[in-house]
Order: structure tokens, then sequence, then C-alpha cells
């Protein structure tokens, strides 16, 4: 039978759950890092994922899975994605694998973003209310090792990038987080970032251009893992970075993660110990990864990555309030 258009449902509809860094305009969210997620449930047999695709030159990569089934890549190309199903009751989770770091991606008009427009359903499909997510909550802010880029190949493209794959994807799982994914390429603190990003120091705070980063809530825990593409740094303006989170989330606790290639790791000491704050944690990553875990010499492979959250891991429950999933 042919696709019977019922519910429209917008994307701020609280049978949707939205994961990640996402800003909202009328009628749409938008999100511009990799890792973000959404996720519904539906009773029925056919629902249609919207999207507004206008002005895109470079479009974004998802990973939609279905029920248990394993993740499919989609490329949003067209404003609709067609899911179909045996009827009776369904999960879809959708990850964004990767948007691309060097389209624009922050001042509207986006070259490359994933706006979601919200589903339509079929008309004898229902969406169902689903959980909230539990546990801690996290942020990561980082650079295109943060995004995924080249994790799962070298190609400096899309193909080449997949935030589902990252350490901080995988770091939020182990813990069962809800968790906020950040990672701009060639970002620094002080340098600005591909795909007319802004530095570190100008970016926190922001979806994007004009969209200030709204929380319900405080984060639990905040990683910080910038600095490898800052060609100079002084422990003052890692600390100014460090003092805009502590402004934004006064009881968070905060990590400063070192580069894991060990740039600046010396600055970075210098500079949390400058801050005085029993709540900033400084984790020294020296010697969890090598050049031969990584794709390019730098950005880690799809093992890299898992290396460095095996590391991560037991390094936040050892310095942080946070107790894995068991």
């Amino acid at each position: 039978m042919p696709f019977e258009p019922g519910e429209v449902v917008a994307p701020s509809d609280p049978r949707i759950v939205l994961e990640g860094q996402w800003g909202h305009q009328p009628g749409v969210a938008i999100t511009v890092n990799s890792g973000s997620r959404i996720s519904f449930s539906f009773a029925g047999e056919w629902v249609q994922l919207l999207f507004d695709t206008t002005g895109l030159t470079v479009a974004p990569h998802l990973w939609i899975t279905l029920d248990d089934g394993e993740p499919t890549l989609y490329l949003v190309e067209d404003a609709v994605i067609d899911l179909s199903a045996p009827t009776g009751r369904h999960s879809v989770e959708v990850v964004v694998k990767d948007v691309n770091e060097h389209a624009n991606r922050w001042n509207p008009p986006f070259e490359s973003a994933v706006v979601f427009a919200g589903l339509v359903l079929d008309v004898n499909s229902r969406l169902r209310l689903s959980g909230r997510p539990g546990g801690p909550r996290l942020e990561f802010y980082g650079d295109s090792i943060t995004q995924g880029v080249r994790a799962i190949g070298p190609e400096i493209e899309s193909e080449g990038a997949d935030g589902a794959v990252s350490y901080a994807y995988l770091t939020a799982r182990a813990f069962g987080a809800t968790s906020y994914q950040v990672g701009f390429g060639r970002q620094g603190i002080v340098r600005p970032g591909n795909g007319e990003v802004p530095s570190g120091l100008e970016s926190f705070g922001w979806n994007f251009a004009g969209s200030p980063a709204e929380r319900v809530e405080a984060p639990d825990v905040v990683v910080v893992n910038l600095g490898v593409n800052d060609e100079t740094l002084t422990p003052e303006q890692y600390a100014e970075y460090v003092g805009r989170v502590r402004t934004a989330y006064p009881s968070t606790t905060v990590v400063a993660l070192t580069p894991f290639n060990g740039k600046h790791a010396d600055v970075i000491g210098s500079a949390v110990k400058s801050l005085d704050d029993e709540n900033v944690v400084l984790i020294d990553s020296t010697g969890w990864i090598t050049e031969d875990d990584c794709t390019d010499t730098v950005h880690p492979s799809v093992a890299g990555h898992a290396k460095i959250a095996d590391h991560l891991v037991p390094a936040l429950e050892a310095g942080t309030s946070l107790r894995r999933r068991a």
C-alpha cells in the first residue's frame, strides 16, 4: 500500500528525544555536530523523517537504526527519509555520523547541517512516548578528533569520518550518559576551526552563530580536549577557556584532557594549577595511543578511539563522581 500521511509531529514534541547540541528555530531543530542523536518509538508500519535541505551543498551523513537491526547509512540529500517495518511497535535511533568540517556550518544559511523538521506518520501509525534519557550528563569540547574525522579511513571528507566511533561517543555510552559532543575540525583554544567556526574561546556557549546553547540543567562533567591545533598557547589562554566553562556551570566538574600527542601538556597543567579549583581535574593522556593507532599519524582510527575510551572511562571514574553503567 502507498504511504498515506497521517499525524505530523514537530521536532519539539516530547515524544521525540533529541540528544546533543541542538539549536531550535520555528519548526526545526538544528545540529552542526557529529554524534548528536534523535530517537523515538512508534506503533505501526511507516514513518517519514523530514529535513530542510535548502541551501545545503554537502549532505550530512546519518546512521539510522530500526529496532535491533544494524545501522544503515543515509545521506541527507532529500527532504524525506522513509522508514518502514512490519506492523508492530518499533524504536528508531538516528545518530549524526558526520557534518562536513570544511563546509560552512556555523553562520546561517548553512552549507552543511542537520536541519530536522519532524516526522510524518502513516495514517495507521502512532508515535509513542519514549523514556527520557537517564544517567549523568556529559559535555565534550574538542576538535576533529572529538568529531571523529578520519576515524574510519584517511578520507578528508565525511566518508572517512564517524562521530559514533569517537572516544567521546564511546565514553558517554559507557556511563549511560546524556551527551553533548561538540567537535570542530582544526579548532583550538585560540585557533578558529574549519567551516567558518570561530575559536574555542569564541564558540563556547553557542550551538552556532546566533543560537545560544541553552541547558535544562547543568552537566555533571565537562571534558575539554582542545589545544593540539594551537600553534602557540599560554596558560592564561587555556585558563580563560576553563573560566568560561566555570562561569556557565558553577558547580560542574571540568576535566582538562591533554591532547593525545602530548602537545601543550605542560601549558595545560600549569593552567589547571593556576586556577586552584578543586573541581577542575587534569587528566594526562600521554601514552594512551601512538601513531600506529591513527589513520594518518594524527587522527585515531576506530581502534584508536576505543583505546582512548578504555583509558578515559576509568580515569573519569577515579577523578570525578561518574560511575560506569553496570
